[in-house]
């Protein structure tokens, strides 16, 4: 096992990944920009360097610098968290270059699945079900029209190198497609450096369910059951469960072995997750796969006992998983919310300087976070602020819990989206599992989802 690590990462991940090593022993060290000294993370780790200025081009995306404290440290891996840096196949090889072991797959496969059509390619040659729609770029918005008119409305716009939705519409009509077109095309060149698009088939009132996945570098390779994330908001996710109170078992195991076999075919390791849609007949889909940890999995960690960051670290030292498929059982109902610094009106972000902050506590009650009172959110990152977790024997218990839970959740200073996730947890449409992707759109705000 690793004596050193360096997290590449901020906020309540970065603070995530330093209790496991501490847990297991493992020195830590942290970067922070100018913006989050003081931050949790930075506060916890046995070292932490300042590492620039608040714009994460400036500081957390900055490659050479993370690498040359790595090595200043003499720190054996990086550890990438999410997002940030965690799917940059650039940083995996640089990492790989300099003898670092990035924690995480390697950049090859990094690089194949960061474009969603390559990746539907590789999908659909590992037998595993695609959406219907196209696994090449279009040329222009000419191509688009006559490529929709093939698959039939209504139609999903998507950017090939996109994340949490930017780049992604839905067109019902050859109209709304041409407006459309040019539009999320820069969208996409902008954020990702690539303007590439294609299309897929919409499927009408889905559910975005995930499958976690762990794979060792000796040829094992498991699921750890489902997550459903189909609450969200703008095609982002605002609340997940495991287990999905849509599934039944025969198309639970259907989907985990699928995932399971994607990513034998391309010779994954480490923890990844293969997202999939499935439709109201429970037939599932490929929608992308997460070369990553992501923000949504306490509640994997909740329902089997297995910390999936300690399993990260173990796996990138090359040692086996302690367990087969059978091994691997499900234990009740946990739910988690993202908290964010957002008006819960407009949805815009609320940064200011939090003067008050009080977690919920109890049994089965689990805090994610890295801010405390007196911390001042800025306007350079992600406004989510932190993540809870409950869990129950049955799910109607663990909402119970996280209603009760959330009334005590305790931010002054700066908005936030609690009302929201309250409304949510207390509709009945929610609490009697009709958690489709359309949910906040259809029951609360019909605004929010534009």
């Amino acid at each position: 096992m690793f004596k050193k690590i360096l997290i590449a990462n901020r906020g309540e991940i970065a603070a995530r990944v330093i209790r496991t090593c501490k847990k297991l022993g493992i020195q830590t060290v942290a970067v922070y920009s100018e913006a989050d000294a003081d931050s949790l993370h930075v506060k916890w780790a046995d070292e932490a360097f300042l590492i620039g200025k608040p714009r994460v081009s400036e500081s957390y995306l900055n490659i050479e610098k993370i690498i040359e404290i790595a090595k200043e440290t003499k720190a054996e891996a990086i550890h990438p968290g999410y997002g940030l840096l965690s799917e940059n196949p650039t940083f995996a090889r640089r990492c790989e270059e300099e003898g670092i072991v990035f924690i995480g797959p390697n950049a090859d496969v990094i690089a194949s699945m960061g474009s969603k059509i390559e990746a539907r390619k590789t999908m659909a040659e590992a037998g595993v079900p695609i959406v219907p729609g196209i696994s090449f770029p279009l040329q222009d918005v000419e191509e688009a029209v006559k490529t929709a008119e093939t698959i039939g409305y209504p139609i999903m716009l998507k950017a090939s190198a996109g994340g949490g939705g930017i780049g992604m519409q839905i067109v019902r009509t050859e109209e709304e497609l041409r407006k459309a077109f040019e539009g999320n095309q820069k969208r996409a060149a902008s954020f990702f450096g690539d303007g590439a698009m294609y299309l897929e088939k919409y499927i009408e009132n889905p559910r975005h369910i995930e499958i976690q996945l762990l794979a060792d570098h000796h040829g094992n390779c498991v699921y750890l059951w489902e997550r459903e994330c189909s609450i969200q908001r703008r095609h982002q996710k605002v609340i997940e469960e495991a287990p999905s109170p849509f599934l039944d078992e025969d198309t639970r195991r259907s989907m985990g072995e699928a995932a399971v076999r994607a990513a034998k075919h391309i010779g994954y390791t480490n923890a990844g997750t293969i997202e999939f849609l499935v439709d109201e007949q429970k037939n599932f889909y490929f929608l992308e796969m997460n070369t990553r940890l992501q923000v949504e999995h306490p509640v994997t960690e909740e329902i089997t006992g297995i910390d999936l960051v300690e399993e990260q670290l173990r796996v990138a030292a090359f040692e086996r998983l302690g367990y087969t498929q059978q091994d691997i059982q499900r234990n009740g109902h946990a739910i988690e919310v993202r908290i964010y610094a957002e008006d819960p009106k407009t949805f815009f972000p609320s940064p200011g300087t939090i003067t008050a902050f009080q977690l919920p506590e109890g049994e089965n009650v689990r805090n994610e976070t890295a801010v405390t009172s007196g911390v001042a959110v800025t306007p350079f990152y992600d406004p989510m602020i932190a993540k809870l977790i409950t869990k129950g024997i049955t799910r109607e218990e663990a909402i119970a819990r996280m209603i009760q839970a959330l009334e005590h959740y305790q931010v002054e200073g700066i908005k936030t989206n609690i009302p929201m996730l309250q409304e949510v947890l207390n509709h009945s449409a929610f609490q009697a599992g009709h958690t489709t992707t359309n949910f906040i759109a259809t029951y609360l705000y019909k605004q929010s989802a534009k």
